[in-house]
């Protein structure tokens, strides 16, 4: 009841109430046509639904009309696409004759009502009458000026409630008729799962860039403050500086692909620069013992690029739990995979399980479970060892 009350305040139904009779004008062009045969558009318009693009220029006039808000929601009620399918065509066809239908459905109150309404206000004048059979029927005596008067408002307010009845019965059937397909769901499904595990994917490059960034960093500065060697401290700054550098790339392109840009995936690091984590973590003071086999610069795009993120992250891992430790780190592609191994001594009186529950380590699992990989991380031989095993079978 209230939302019967506010619609004549609301632009939505006016657009409604336009799209309601806009049929009306293909009827009218007809009658000068050919007035005896009335019915003829209906034949001609239904030819026209199995035209692919006729779906879509009657979901974008039901779009912009009937649910103009639809147009900002993530899934839109009406699909303004064009017909992929014969369902989606004969669908269209309905929806044009049922269109036509509720045309002159909506045709007769739009031109009778505020007619009647003329005709009440003439009265209320003490003008003579110009015989409304409907107006006849319902005040068949002759009434007095004042009921004229009062009851001017009553066809205008029947007109906007058959206006807004209409108005809900086809916005209805357009969603029916017009809605996204089966196919077209499950297409934009997959497009908003592809725009989370994007937006997954920058989440982790910024967490295991910066973050491999601010730790070395941090490293450095309180080795160069305990060791007090103006020449330690000035080596530590120029690893700093290059960290930072590194780390600023990083962010720059991280943020291109958020603003959309045209950055290609495969300027992202590859193994292939591993060099530069590794020469990264010793100038932090940590003692590396790298042991890197295999056509490295061979591997597929994805595996090379989450390799270099998983390293990059079990380095980190290592210098912010552990300081600067040695670190002994195996990168190995052997037939039909890439094995890589993080190991370091566990610090004394820390807990085997220090890095088990963070979001580094889980995102590594998750690097390598979507390449159809596994990565296990935990204590070994009195060490901490990260042990990551990608196929390159299932990478095309």
């Amino acid at each position: 009841m209230h939302s019967l009350i506010r619609a004549p305040l609301q632009g939505v139904t006016y657009s409604r109430w336009l799209h309601l009779v806009v049929p009306t004008l293909v009827v009218a062009v007809w009658m000068f046509i050919e007035p005896a045969w009335p019915w003829m558009p209906a034949l001609i318009i239904a030819p026209l639904g199995l035209i692919p693009w006729v779906r879509l220029a009657e979901g974008l006039q039901a779009q912009f009309l009937l649910v103009p808000r639809d147009r900002q929601a993530d899934e839109p009620i009406v699909s303004t696409t064009v017909s992929a399918r014969w369902g989606d065509r004969w669908r269209t066809v309905l929806w044009l004759e049922i269109r036509l239908v509720l045309a002159f459905l909506a045709m007769y109150p739009t031109v009778w009502l505020p007619a009647m309404t003329v005709e009440l206000l003439q009265g209320a004048f003490g003008q003579p009458l110009t015989g409304d059979p409907m107006l006849t029927l319902l005040l068949p005596a002759l009434p007095p000026p004042w009921l004229y008067a009062v009851l001017i408002p009553v066809p205008i307010v029947l007109l906007l409630l058959i206006v807004v009845l209409l108005g809900r019965l086809v916005t209805t059937i357009a969603a029916r008729l017009l809605g996204p397909s089966a196919a077209e769901r499950m297409t934009a499904l997959e497009k908003r799962t592809e725009n989370l595990l994007e937006r997954t994917r920058i989440a982790r490059e910024l967490h295991d860039s910066i973050g491999h960034a601010l730790t070395v960093a941090v490293m450095q500065a309180g080795a160069a403050r305990a060791a007090g060697d103006p020449e330690f401290t000035e080596r530590a700054l120029i690893a700093i500086e290059e960290t930072g550098r590194a780390a600023l790339e990083d962010l720059e392109r991280v943020l291109l692909v958020l603003r959309e840009s045209a950055q290609p995936v495969s300027q992202r690091p590859t193994l292939t620069e591993a060099d530069r984590l590794l020469d990264s973590a010793r100038a932090s003071g940590a003692e590396v013992d790298a042991e890197l086999s295999g056509p490295l610069e061979q591997l597929p795009g994805p595996v090379t690029r989450e390799g270099y993120r998983i390293l990059q992250e079990a380095l980190t891992n290592v210098l912010r739990h552990c300081g600067p430790v040695p670190v002994r780190v195996r990168v190995e592609m052997d037939v039909g995979r890439l094995d890589l191994e993080v190991t370091n001594p566990l610090p004394t009186g820390r807990p085997p399980a220090m890095q088990g529950s963070g979001s580094g380590l889980r995102g590594l699992r998750e690097r390598a479970a979507l390449l159809g990989g596994r990565a296990d991380s935990g204590p070994h031989k009195g060490d901490w060892r990260v042990r990551v095993r990608l196929p390159l079978d299932r990478i095309g």
